[in-house]
């Protein structure tokens, strides 16, 4: 698909809510709108949202690098369109190689080992998900 449908988002700050558009393009799917434009729409409502915050998070911090990884670092649009924000705001952006962008068990395994070197220990009966933990909120006493 090729033409845009558009679909509401909402960036609060930092934090993302997608339950939007995706509750949205359900609606207009029922309604007859073809799936390619859906899927299209989707993707670039997700992006400019990501691109927003990214954006935000750069003029916050006065910082002039974006580094783009995991799984989604794989899509060449997601990349166009940090890459043109980066530009547009005098900042780099940097991607690993195609090889490197996955996500992965390596980051999540020594995030779990800083953890524990910094005396987080939790068993797996008293973990919990928290869905709208914000990221400011969460403590990492190895970046204290």
């Amino acid at each position: 698909g090729r033409r845009y449908l558009p679909l509401p988002y909402v960036v609060k700050g930092m934090d993302l809510s997608f339950s939007g558009p995706l509750t949205e393009a359900l609606r207009k799917y029922r309604e007859g709108e073809d799936l390619r434009d859906l899927c299209f729409s989707l993707q670039e409502t997700v992006f400019a949202a990501l691109v927003e915050v990214t954006e935000r998070a750069v003029a916050h911090t006065e910082k002039r690098e974006v580094l783009l990884t995991g799984g989604v670092a794989s899509n060449l649009r997601l990349r166009e369109m940090l890459g043109k924000m980066c530009e547009a705001r005098g900042a780099s952006l940097f991607v690993p190689p195609p090889e490197f962008c996955a996500d992965n068990g390596a980051m999540i395994g020594w995030t779990g080992l800083l953890a524990y070197r910094h005396g987080v220990k939790q068993g797996v009966e008293e973990a919990v998900i928290r869905q709208r933990w914000r990221t400011d909120e969460v403590d990492i006493p190895w970046r204290r």
